[in-house]
């Protein structure tokens, strides 16, 4: 498949850009002066064996963890100075792994949580039910059908999200990061889980949300039909180094990214 030219070239416009990121953990290190960079318009994936480093490198981009070292710039402002709970406020959302939606309530509600930190009205306000919270209310619940209707939801919004089967459950946890409409998506294995067809379904989502929306995304995968299908740039982290980093075919002739999914079981992490 070709991708549009304007995705081709080499990152590097300042979008995202993560420096020499290190971290450790129990005596080994995680992350070692990881270096890459996300260009706006972009799916930019982050491959590897299992224990390379990809998720940790997304949870210290979202400022979950705190890194040894390094630096991470989202639009020219340093996210290591930003709280995790500033991180949508920069207009980044990601999803997780676990999808952790809350039980006994609905899609809608579920997707709405998405939007905790957009409330505006004020505690005593929204415990009243004064106006000004029920109008906020009101906008909440159309911009998380919105969010439903771009992942092909809607229909299920009234249902307990809990409910519905797993490949739903992890669009509702995609819907939940979307409706806070961000600059930069970030996936962590979304279509872990998921049948063929909803993998397919899923790709076309991914490739519309760039192509139609002009969203950034992140991503980090297990499966390669995904990876190889709809990104533009591939960084290949192995033992917490990045060993690779180019387009699809030049990652999947890549002989050190070959020799890392080959696996040689002698091989263990480096010590901090």
């Amino acid at each position: 498949m070709h991708l549009p030219s304007t995705h081709e070239e080499g990152s590097g416009n300042g979008f995202l850009q993560v420096r020499n990121l290190s971290i450790c953990f129990g005596g080994l290190k995680a992350l070692n002066k990881v270096n890459f960079s996300v260009t706006e318009g972009q799916i930019f994936s982050i491959i590897g064996p299992n224990g390379a480093g990809k998720t940790t490198a997304l949870n210290v981009i979202t400022r979950l963890y705190e890194p040894d070292d390094g630096e991470i710039v989202f639009r020219e402002e340093e996210l290591l100075k930003v709280r995790a709970d500033q991180i949508i406020g920069k207009r980044i959302s990601r999803t997780f792994q676990n999808v952790g939606l809350f039980p006994g309530l609905t899609t809608l509600e579920n997707v709405m949580v998405g939007l905790h930190s957009s409330g505006g009205a004020g505690f005593f306000s929204s415990a009243l039910k004064l106006k000004a919270s029920r109008e906020e209310e009101a906008w909440k619940r159309i911009q998380a059908m919105e969010a439903l209707k771009l992942v092909n939801l809607e229909d299920q919004a009234s249902e307990v999200a809990t409910d519905l089967p797993f490949g739903q459950q992890k669009l509702v946890g995609l819907a939940r990061a979307l409706v806070s409409k961000p600059l930069l998506l970030i996936l962590d294995e979304p279509a872990s889980g998921l049948s063929p067809l909803e993998v397919g379904q899923l790709m076309d989502l991914i490739r519309r949300l760039r192509d139609e929306k002009g969203t950034t995304i992140l991503l980090v995968e297990h499966d390669m039909r995904v990876v190889m299908g709809i990104s533009n740039r591939i960084a290949v982290l192995n033992f917490g180094e990045k060993i690779a980093e180019g387009n699809p075919g030049e990652i999947r002739n890549n002989p050190l990214v070959v020799e890392a999914y080959l696996g040689e079981e002698e091989e263990t992490g480096q010590a901090c």
